[in-house]
């Protein structure tokens, strides 16, 4: 039987991460990195989600058909969308990069790994040593500081994860943004360069420019689940608005990919935005 957790605070590449028990579950945690919430896992139930935008891409994930599927991860912190689709889908195979490798090897040595393979460097050059065609799913949620890395956000990275899905494959991200979504619109318009079809999930709030937030993006080359989608995002404890098709395109407007030339970063969020809960 492994040890319970050590609650604590830790050093690693990106700052100070803090390991917190869930006060509400008997086996859950959170982990920050300098006040910034990036994990929250149960160990005794990995399909039960805290965090809003985690439930939004696993109901994308679970919109997928059914079965295993070959999942890639950049970014991973506790991996708690790896944990999900593993217990969710039994046999996936699944890769997860991250690149503060004294944050996986507390996790590792905290809250354990058992089943999931972790690679310790850069998402992005890991993403482009895979074979082409041979992911069913791509998730990117790599954020340090509260802030998406701009070379995860270019037409140029967006082909490469296009080339490594299958025809039918899924590509989401979660990204951030406030006012007036100036680098949501961008984000679009690089995605749309490699893919047709595109939804949008978040909060009333942040679609209307009111609050900063999360956005959770999906794209394919082939029809999103967008009436599953939608309804999904109605019904959640935390509820959400699904934007595709029309309203979408309007939304993007005349905004301009992001090229590796410019490597836009998304905004810094507000303090305490994305803090402890």
């Amino acid at each position: 039987m492994r040890p319970a957790p050590t609650p604590g605070k830790y050093p690693v590449r990106f700052g100070t991460a803090e390991l917190l028990r869930d006060a509400d579950r008997p086996n859950a945690w959170v982990i920050s990195v300098d006040g910034v919430a990036q994990s929250h896992v149960d160990l005794d139930d990995p399909q039960d989600l805290e965090f809003d935008y985690i439930r939004r891409i696993a109901d994308v994930v679970d919109c997928l058909g059914e079965g295993p599927l070959d999942a890639l991860h950049v970014g991973g912190a506790a991996c708690t969308l790896p944990r999900y689709i593993a217990a969710a889908r039994p046999r996936s195979r699944q890769l997860v990069f991250d690149a503060d490798g004294e944050l996986v090897a507390l996790v590792r040595e905290q809250l354990g790994l058992k089943g999931l393979k972790v690679r310790v460097g850069d998402g992005r050059e890991g993403v482009s040593g895979r074979y082409d065609a041979s992911a069913d799913l791509v998730i990117v949620d790599a954020f340090e500081r509260g802030v998406l890395a701009g070379g995860l956000a270019t037409v140029e990275f967006t082909s490469e994860i296009a080339r490594v899905l299958r025809p039918a494959g899924t590509y989401v991200a979660n990204v951030s943004d406030g006012p007036n979504l100036p680098f949501l619109r961008r984000f679009l318009a690089t995605l749309a360069s490699s893919f047709p079809h595109l939804a949008i999930l978040a909060e009333p709030g942040v679609l209307r420019g009111r609050r900063f937030g999360n956005i959770v993006v999906a794209a394919s080359r082939v029809e999103l689940p967008v009436p599953e989608m939608t309804r999904r995002a109605a019904s959640s404890a935390y509820p959400a608005r699904c934007v595709a098709g029309e309203d979408l395109r309007q939304l993007q407007g005349k905004a301009k990919p992001i090229a590796d030339a410019e490597a836009l970063p998304s905004p810094v969020p507000p303090k305490d935005v994305f803090g402890i809960f």
